[in-house]
């Protein structure tokens, strides 16, 4: 067993979560749906950006690139810190993290047939 399948051990799955939960759930998921985004979101995993790299890096326009970052920091995806009059951004926490990796390691098992391990 895989240390986060541990999670299955400490939530009750017979019970549903708080709807404002589940509505918050939905709204990064909803984020998350975005090409685009999950490729900002990739990069802000290993490291922190300015508009202007990560602009580069995923090859859009700065003024996108602001639009999105401002919908994952509402979404409370992604964190922001002033660096002199650079604004930095971040995946905020480990949860995302997680979130971004089961997620491509998913599409990879679809993609190349590996089974799970569940």
């Amino acid at each position: 067993m895989y240390a986060r399948d541990d999670v299955a051990i400490t939530h009750d799955w017979q019970q549903l979560p708080p709807g404002t939960h589940v509505e918050a759930a939905v709204d990064g998921f909803r984020m998350l749906a975005d090409a685009t985004r999950l490729r900002m979101m990739w990069l802000l995993c290993g490291a922190e950006y300015d508009v202007t790299t990560l602009a580069a890096a995923v090859g859009i326009a700065r003024p996108a690139v602001s639009q999105h970052l401002a919908k994952l920091k509402l979404a409370g995806l992604v964190s922001v810190r002033r660096e002199g009059r650079r604004a930095v951004y971040r995946v905020r926490g480990g949860h995302v993290r997680r979130l971004l990796t089961e997620a491509v390691e998913t599409a990879d098992h679809h993609l190349t047939g590996r089974p799970d391990h569940d």
